[in-house]
């Protein structure tokens, strides 16, 4: 199991990479699923985001992205495809992304990374539910479980990596 929880960070990394290429998202409130290839069920979460809860996501990616060899970007309608070579913790991995739909209704993501600890296949499922619910702000991330927390307030205390500064509140 702690063999696949690295392997997976490794390939959902370069996967990340690619979001600072991606347009923002529709304010509001979003249903993500992301579902790992030969692993049952997918894991759920919601996000209440606005411009600037989106934005700092983006900026997150593009600092992993920064650690990228290669980002090759096709655009054509609504698809994007993406192939990415990046280090991650003195690792490379390579990433094929696919990604399709509107981010002011619904996506979908497809990612297939490959590293010397193994190969990942990822899809990320982005719906729009609608307005923020009542007691919601921009930046909660709603677990399965119904444990919210707020990315602002992750920003606050939590430490980031490489020593970067903390995101902006």
């Amino acid at each position: 199991m702690r063999r696949f929880a690295s392997v997976a960070l490794i390939a959902f990394v370069p996967g990340l990479a690619l979001a600072a290429d991606l347009p923002p998202r529709k304010p509001g409130l979003w249903e993500i699923k992301m579902a790992f290839e030969g692993r049952p069920g997918a894991q759920s979460i919601k996000q209440c985001v606005d411009p600037e809860t989106d934005a700092i996501m983006q900026s997150s990616a593009t600092n992993i992205g920064s650690q990228c060899s290669k980002r090759d970007i096709v655009k054509s309608g609504d698809t994007m495809t993406i192939d990415s070579v990046c280090s991650v913790a003195g690792k490379e991995a390579s990433s094929h992304a696919v990604v399709k739909g509107s981010f002011d209704s619904d996506y979908t993501m497809t990612v297939a990374s490959k590293s010397d600890a193994g190969a990942i296949n990822l899809t990320v499922t982005g719906k729009w539910l609608g307005p923020c619910e009542a007691g919601q702000r921009p930046g909660d991330l709603i677990l399965p479980n119904g444990l919210k927390l707020n990315l602002k307030d992750m920003g606050k205390s939590l430490p980031t990596p490489g020593g970067a500064p903390p995101m902006p509140r």
